[in-house]
């Protein structure tokens, strides 16, 4: 047996069925073992894209993802969405190949060492220095990503290692694997409850890992328990997320925020936006509760170590609350709702607007028995978080990195073969992993790109407008590149859109295709909206 198949063996054991990849040298070995273990790989045309194609599949089986790529630059190109990855909260495993660990020093071919590269962004980086330990190296690892604030890890996997003869080296029992669970006391618990009770205008906010996505129907259950507003928050634009309206107004007025694993930082105004709040956090990363002392100081009436995913039942079930709080909960609703559009606008140009092409989209969605949004780019992948509405949806996150998006939509479809995908972006962010088109048609994944394209980077060029003003507008104008016939070369279905009346036939026939399809429409560029009262 060599390393590379206690390796794979190992994944095996943990459920791992599926590995996104991009080939190279000092990973072969276990390409070749994933073949007698029957493990897919999905092999992609960037490593970058790989790392994004496991983040979406994370998120949406509720497993950790595996992505695989080779060492030296392949490794490098990997930070990008491992830095995404973490600040989504989504379990990743990362493997790469590396340099022999008998060749250290001495100038091997794409000797890197990756391990203080990739600790900033991940929660564990280990490079194993002994073949027989790759089992329980696995399990540390996928323990690692699952456990407290979920997140990605990485292993620097030598080559003289992964080929290496081995007849030691244990697979682990599946419960080598399992992640582990970190609760409050009783008395812990009823401090919250009992805060909670006592609250006027009480908020639950949520980090990305809490998000209805990933816990379905758990957040209404504690909404109704505790008769008082859940909100999960993973946008970028924080408390200016479209998809949130005017979310601030209930922030500034509530007087008791329970906090649940969101991390205290520039997507919450540092917790400056109301001083006479009280705070609860419930965070299991020590790091993150410093941070929340630091930001909030005295408003932070408590801390607790604890995964809000293990005590999110347990406050329902010592939810304590007797006075009535339609009217408030009704209110933040309201300020959510209010998001400053209507479908009806229109535009001097006589262009489609981007609230007309999501509302198409949204009537597909509509039809479909299941269905996942993917929402990417700057100013158009903020329309789509607030214009659409899906079983379950996957956005570019709280790093602000954009250009996932088409990666997302096949790791989508392949967690979730049944539903009907769409990812909606812009013709920026299409061009970042273009090429993952000719991926999914050969990997048979059927799901509709949609090109919100206003032939520019619409986000910088809206700051452009604003901060200097029309006479200085540079860099940020794009072509009028027939994306969809690109898409067609590559194995798709295309189809491009320029007048209203077309885009819900267009988009009909994009869904009934049966490939990946690209709808290439061609709309007016305007700000995304930002609630009512911005």
């Amino acid at each position: 047996m060599r390393g590379a198949d206690l390796l794979v063996k190992s994944l095996a054991a943990a459920g791992v069925t599926r590995i996104f990849s991009l080939s190279g040298n000092q990973i072969m070995p276990i390409y070749d073992a994933c073949f007698d273990a029957n493990i897919e790989i999905i092999h992609t045309r960037h490593e970058a894209a790989a790392v994004f194609m496991a983040e979406a599949y994370a998120q949406l089986t509720g497993k950790v993802a595996v992505a695989m790529v080779t060492a030296g630059a392949g490794a490098a190109n990997t930070l990008g969405p491992l830095f995404t990855c973490s600040e989504s909260q989504t379990p990743v495993l990362l493997l790469t190949g590396d340099s022999p660990v008998s060749q250290d020093g001495r100038g091997a071919f794409q000797e890197l060492d990756q391990v203080p590269m990739t600790s900033p962004v991940t929660k564990l980086s280990f490079r194993p220095t002994r073949a027989r330990d790759f089992g329980v190296d696995v399990a540390r690892a996928i323990r690692t990503a699952q456990s407290g604030r979920p997140g990605p890890v990485h292993m620097a996997l030598p080559f003289d290692l992964v080929d290496a003869d081995i007849s030691d080296g244990v697979v682990p029992h599946s419960s080598a694997f399992a992640r582990e669970c970190m609760r409050i006391s009783e008395g812990d618990l009823r401090q919250i409850s009992q805060t909670l009770a006592a609250a006027k205008r009480p908020l639950v906010i949520c980090g990305p890992a809490m998000n209805e996505t990933r816990n379905a129907g758990r957040l209404e259950a504690l909404s109704n328990a505790l008769d008082a507003p859940v909100v999960a928050m993973e946008s970028p634009r924080g408390l200016r997320d479209p998809a949130l309206g005017d979310f601030m107004q209930a922030l500034a007025q509530a007087d008791v925020i329970v906090n649940l694993g969101k991390r205290v930082d520039f997507t919450l105004n540092f917790g400056s936006f109301n001083p006479l709040c009280s705070w609860i956090v419930v965070e299991p990363d020590a790091d993150e509760r410093s941070r929340a002392h630091l930001n909030l100081n005295k408003q932070l009436a408590a801390c607790f170590a604890a995964d809000p995913r293990d005590i999110i039942d347990d406050l329902v079930s010592a939810a304590s609350a007797t006075a009535t709080r339609s009217e408030w909960r009704g209110q933040v609703a309201a300020f959510i709702e209010a998001r400053g559009y209507s479908e009806d606008d229109s535009v001097d140009s006589g262009k489609i607007t981007p609230a007309q092409l999501c509302a198409a989209v949204q009537r597909q969605i509509s039809k479909a028995s299941k269905s996942v949004m993917i929402c990417d780019g700057g100013e158009f992948g903020q329309w789509a978080q607030a214009a659409t509405q899906a079983d379950r949806r996957v956005i570019n996150g709280i790093s602000g990195a954009i250009g996932g998006g088409l990666c997302y939509g096949l790791g989508a479809k392949k967690a979730d073969p049944d539903a009907t995908v769409f990812a909606l972006m812009g013709d920026g962010t299409v061009g970042f992993h273009f090429a993952e088109f000719e991926t999914a048609a050969r990997n048979d994944a059927p799901y509709v790109v949609v090109i919100g394209n206003d032939e520019r980077w619409n986000a910088e060029h809206q700051i452009q407008m604003r901060d200097y003003g029309p006479d200085r507008l540079i860099g940020c104008g794009l072509s009028d590149a027939r994306y969809d016939k690109a898409v067609k070369g590559l194995g798709g279905h295309g189809e491009y859109v320029t007048d209203l009346a077309d885009l819900d036939a267009a988009l009909d026939r994009a869904v009934k295709s049966g490939k990946v399809a690209c709808v290439n429409v061609i709309m007016e560029g305007v700000p995304a909206p930002s609630g009512s009262a911005h």
